[in-house]
């Protein structure tokens, strides 16, 4: 047993390795003892023990400081540290206060109170979502309303029209929310013509009925559907028409494209007839 045990702490002595110093270091030949090394089992089995009992060498180095491997040499004077950690230097708080009751003992399993915790986390969780979502629709609302236009402009843009004032085949133009608004008196020739147009000829298919409540009435708005100019009422290719004279377009007495660059008819505002000689526009 002795020899044994002598033996493997030869084996542990002749090994090599990289210490911790500038010096040359060699591999170094020990001589083995000539009384037994018996140890003991009193004494605690531990890395520190262990050192402190072998029986040759009385400086020890360990590779890389932290390894659980130590290379022993013998009556080699090299240097080494000693390392120390302490588990009381920081002072962590304590959270107990915020924490929820079920989880403050340490005995009780947290799993059986696990969905009550996520249940009111996710309740809160959702709470505060929908508050938010709440809060943050009426700000951009309130925002874009002071980017709207204001009550006045609102109510100006709405306007009453006497129409026993206009005569017969005569063409009104005003002032409707910064664009000239046309208002004809139509005949009943013009009428009768307009509805007799088959929607196949046209650019923009309407019928004469879609665009005039009242057969009598045309109203729209006096802005080219290619550029933006303002047509020349009684004037162009179609009788009872307007016509641009910027690019050359022809719309017939029902507001319609017949002819040139527009691509689409002359807008229609809404409006409601108050009573057979007067409208209100807007």
């Amino acid at each position: 047993m002795a020899s044994y045990f002598t033996k493997s702490i030869v084996s542990l002595a002749s090994s090599s390795s990289v210490p911790l110093t500038r010096g040359k270091v060699t591999n170094m030949s020990i001589s083995l003892r000539k009384d037994p090394v018996i140890y003991s089992a009193s004494h605690r089995l531990t890395p520190n023990s262990f050192i402190k009992l072998l029986p040759f060498g009385t400086k020890t180095i360990a590779s890389c400081g932290i390894s659980s491997t130590y290379i022993f040499y013998y009556d080699i004077q090299v240097g080494h540290q000693f390392r120390t950690f302490h588990s009381d230097v920081a002072k962590v708080p304590s959270f107990d206060e915020y924490r929820l009751k079920d989880t403050k003992d340490p005995t009780s399993n947290t799993f059986e109170s696990e969905m009550d915790r996520k249940f009111y986390m996710y309740t809160m969780a959702l709470g505060c979502t929908v508050m938010g979502t709440v809060a943050a629709k009426y700000t951009i609302k309130t925002f874009l309303w002071t980017l709207g236009p204001g009550l006045n402009a609102k109510q100006a843009g709405k306007v009453e029209i006497k129409l026993d004032a206009i005569p017969e085949g005569k063409n009104l133009v005003i002032k409707w929310r910064s664009k000239p608004l046309f208002i004809k008196h139509r005949s009943e020739e013009e009428i009768a013509r307009e509805r007799a147009v088959p929607l196949s000829s046209l650019r923009d298919p309407e019928t004469d009925e879609q665009r005039a409540q009242k057969g009598k009435w045309l109203i729209c708005l006096g802005v080219c559907t290619h550029l933006g100019c303002i047509p020349i009422a009684n004037s162009g290719d179609f009788s009872g028409g307007y016509y641009c004279p910027c690019h050359g377009s022809h719309y017939d007495a029902s507001g319609r494209i017949r002819k040139g660059p527009a691509p689409k008819n002359l807008e229609v505002p809404p409006y409601s007839f108050l009573s057979d000689d007067v409208v209100l526009v807007g």
